[in-house]
């Protein structure tokens, strides 16, 4: 049986999930806000492709709506692989949880700008995130080595 205790710095990591959190919570309110601007009736999802090529109040909205998804996609993943990583490495999982979103941020800034190739500006988020899969994976290595 494995038994841990929980560094004080496991509020780090705790912290940067309630900022992931509140992220998500951002981008959802952007494609609301947004949403009465470009016309798009609830509970159309998205514009319509050739309404958004004409309209490009509603290709942004198509936009915003987007990386609002895009971000939800990999949510689960990216709050296990935080929180389980930050029990045995609180402090660098807090950092690339951080890095993870500033990545998104950006990510939003660029895909949302009307150039669709801005969307690259996030990019470098990635590593935030394949950085905490490491540590969980390191993390799961190291237990089934001491079996």
């Amino acid at each position: 049986m494995v038994s841990f205790t929980l560094a004080p710095e496991y509020g780090y990591t705790i912290a940067v999930s309630i900022v992931s959190n509140l992220l998500v919570t951002y981008l959802g309110h952007k494609v609301g806000a947004y949403r009465k601007e470009a016309g798009v009736a609830l509970p159309t999802m998205y514009a319509d492709d050739l309404e958004a090529k004409k309209d490009k109040k509603k290709m942004i909205f198509n936009c915003k709506q987007r990386v609002h998804q895009n971000t939800l996609e990999g949510f689960t993943t990216y709050m296990i692989s935080l929180m389980v990583a930050g029990t045995q490495y609180p402090t660098a999982s807090a950092a690339l949880g951080l890095v993870w979103c500033a990545g998104r941020l950006a990510y939003s800034a660029g895909y949302t700008s009307g150039d669709l190739n801005k969307r690259m500006w996030g990019a470098w988020g990635h590593i935030g995130e394949v950085g905490l899969l490491g540590l969980t994976g390191k993390m799961a290595y190291d237990l089934l080595m001491s079996a």
